[in-house]
């Protein structure tokens, strides 16, 4: 429940108090306290479970809906909106998993959770209305069998609590990030604080000049890792993954020298900058999505046929690192630093782009059939094949689908030869009479058709009350 929550003469038990009779009055506290393991798991195990429910039944309900006698999942368009169901979902899974293990050893991840929170709820509102465009009119006819609605109206919801995500990407962040966990930065800060001068001055000036070493071996990392594309760079993982390793290194290593350059030019007044800010933001939030797909991939056994949704979210994060970084230099106070430090990070051209379309249809073919890539993509949901159940319909109409389409090939191959009038449901009783399909292959057709019908059908209600009234 979300808002104001009033009442008059409300009893409470001092027994129904956290923390009994000395934590009176202490509830918005421990609320404050508890907020970076709550964010680092609530709000990402809802989004994370919005999209493996959208990845699994979106990709079952473009196989068994057709438009001109192909599946909608066929068509380029509805294709491109797939990969980015399947894709960000692998991203949102691998985020989620990643950061409960720093829970479980007890950290408390405060930035990181706010990565994670920010990238899942903004993925699943992605997600989610991919999810919506594809589905169509099936998608915006409330009622029972409506799968998507809830999860579309809780997007603005997962947004907006636990730190809206506008504040969490321009003010938290990097605001708090840069400072915790630059290797010099707070030293500097506790150095300048120090109420003993001379101590002070000292703890300054060996802060201050190994902060300078770390800044030029940057530039000069940087440089070298641009003109090599990184290649040198010894990185774990097989040969698959190492080269998105070498890249992790590579941008971790402008991100580095960029975040200084930044502080430097624009010293206080950075906080002040959003925009800068929440650039810097989404570089550091797409380098630890990299971080977690790898480790992810790696947990779930570096599986041959989940490599192209590693590459596709891999590919996707690189990206984004990489317009943001240059969006930070060409918005720099003074325009000479930004060139000089594109010059330096990106010494030959821009070296990532968005995933070709070639991994985008692999990854989308992923959600059109069964498969254990697509069983581990949607690890942890609620599974039926009951087909009165809202996704189980659809479950119950893909097995059938799949099962008959080497009928629906032979009934197509009839058709062409001139053998069949139509291609259509009407055609089965025709084939059936001429002997193309036996009676059981008939039967099984009819039980298909049905079970789509079942699938794509929407809720009706009665005029004289919300009486459900679906055929």
């Amino acid at each position: 429940m979300n808002g104001p929550i009033r009442g008059k003469d409300v009893f409470v038990p001092l027994d129904s108090i956290i923390g009994g009779v000395d934590y009176v009055g202490k509830g918005w506290a421990m609320l404050m306290e508890c907020l970076g393991d709550g964010r680092a798991i609530s709000l990402p195990a809802l989004g994370t479970a919005a999209g493996k429910m959208a990845a699994k039944y979106t990709g079952g309900y473009s196989r068994i809906r057709q438009q001109f006698h192909t599946p909608i999942g066929y068509f380029e368009g509805v294709e491109e909106a797939l990969t980015e169901i399947a894709g960000q979902t692998y991203v949102m899974d691998a985020s989620r998993s990643l950061v409960t293990v720093a829970l479980d050893n007890g950290a408390v991840p405060s930035v990181i959770s706010a990565i994670v929170k920010l990238q899942v709820m903004e993925r699943m509102r992605d997600v989610i209305n991919h999810a919506m465009d594809i589905h169509g009119g099936h998608g915006i006819c409330m009622g029972p069998h409506n799968h998507l609605c809830r999860a579309y109206q809780l997007t603005p919801v997962g947004i907006t609590v636990e730190g809206a995500n506008i504040l969490t990407r321009t003010m938290i962040i990097f605001g708090q990030g840069a400072m915790r966990s630059h290797p010099y930065l707070l030293k500097e800060v506790h150095a300048v604080h120090n109420e003993n001068q001379k101590q002070g001055i000292k703890d300054f000036d060996n802060a201050f000049f190994a902060h300078m070493g770390f800044i030029f071996s940057n530039v000069v990392r940087s440089f070298w890792l641009g003109l090599s594309y990184a290649k040198l760079v010894k990185t774990p993982g097989d040969k698959d993954t190492s080269h998105y390793y070498q890249q992790l290194v590579r941008m971790s290593s402008a991100f580095a020298l960029l975040s200084d350059i930044c502080i430097g030019v624009l010293g206080g007044s950075l906080k002040r900058r959003e925009k800068i800010s929440g650039r810097l933001a989404d570089a550091l939030s797409n380098m630890y999505v990299i971080s977690a797909v790898l480790k992810h991939y790696e947990n779930q056994g570096s599986q041959k046929e989940d490599f192209v949704l590693l590459k596709w979210a891999c590919e996707d994060a690189l990206f984004n690192i990489q317009t943001a970084l240059k969006g930070i230099m060409k918005n720099l106070p003074v325009p000479f630093i930004g060139r000089l430090c594109n010059i330096i990070i990106f010494p030959l051209t821009k070296p990532y782009q968005r995933p070709d379309d070639r991994t985008g249809h692999k990854v989308a073919r992923l959600t059109l059939s069964s498969s254990e890539t697509l069983d581990r993509l949607s690890a942890g949901i609620y599974n039926s094949t009951d087909k009165d159940n809202s996704t189980g319909r659809i479950s119950h109409a893909l097995q059938l689908v799949l099962k008959t389409s080497e009928l629906q090939h032979k009934l197509r191959d009839a058709y062409k030869q001139d053998r069949l009038k139509s291609r259509d449901r009407d055609a089965y009783v025709e084939a059936k009479e001429k002997n193309i399909i036996t009676d059981s292959e008939y039967e099984l057709l009819v039980e298909t058709d049905a079970a789509i019908q079942n699938a794509i059908k929407v809720d009706e209600f009665s005029f004289s009350g919300w009486k459900i009234e679906t055929p």
